[in-house]
């Protein structure tokens, strides 16, 4: 085993034998591609993943939309409040019970989406990653989502 000065390197407590270590960087290096591109927008990168929920399905409760996007309330809540005063969504309270908020787009969410649509491509077109092995990670980690989603609930 290698050593530096007295400390004995443990193979498995090594950077580069770890698999968290290149998600959490290509997750964050990727969130970064996106920065420049949806700022013009007035988006942030959660609240776009947010608008990508409600462009498949609004109105939508909270906690489907926390679910769906693997978003505590916490971070949700102040989300979709500025999505809100932007004018792209609109929060109400379901009569059925109080407790559930509902979220629905507003006709300028809907018209975001146009603007929005050449977004997946221009991230894709600065990463110059082949899209065959593109497809083989997400659908690996299509995979791997929801088994470490099962492991956290």
């Amino acid at each position: 085993m290698a050593e530096s000065g007295t400390q004995r390197l443990i193979p498995q407590l090594l950077l580069d034998n770890q698999l968290c270590f290149p998600l959490y960087a290509c997750s964050r290096l990727i969130t970064r591609l996106y920065q420049p591109i949806l700022e013009p927008l007035g988006l942030t990168y959660p609240q776009y993943i947010v608008m990508m929920i409600l462009w498949q399905q609004s109105p939508c409760a909270v906690s489907a939309i926390g679910e769906r996007a693997l978003l505590a309330s916490n971070t949700l809540t102040p989300l979709l409040k500025r999505l809100e005063t932007q004018g792209l969504v609109t929060r109400s309270r379901a009569s059925q019970d109080e407790r559930v908020v509902t979220i629905a787009l507003t006709d300028a969410g809907r018209a975001l989406q146009q603007s929005c649509a050449a977004v997946p491509g221009q991230v894709f077109a600065r990463t110059g990653f082949a899209e065959d092995k593109a497809r083989e990670l997400k659908r690996l980690l299509d995979e791997l989502i929801p088994l470490l989603n099962q492991k956290m609930g």
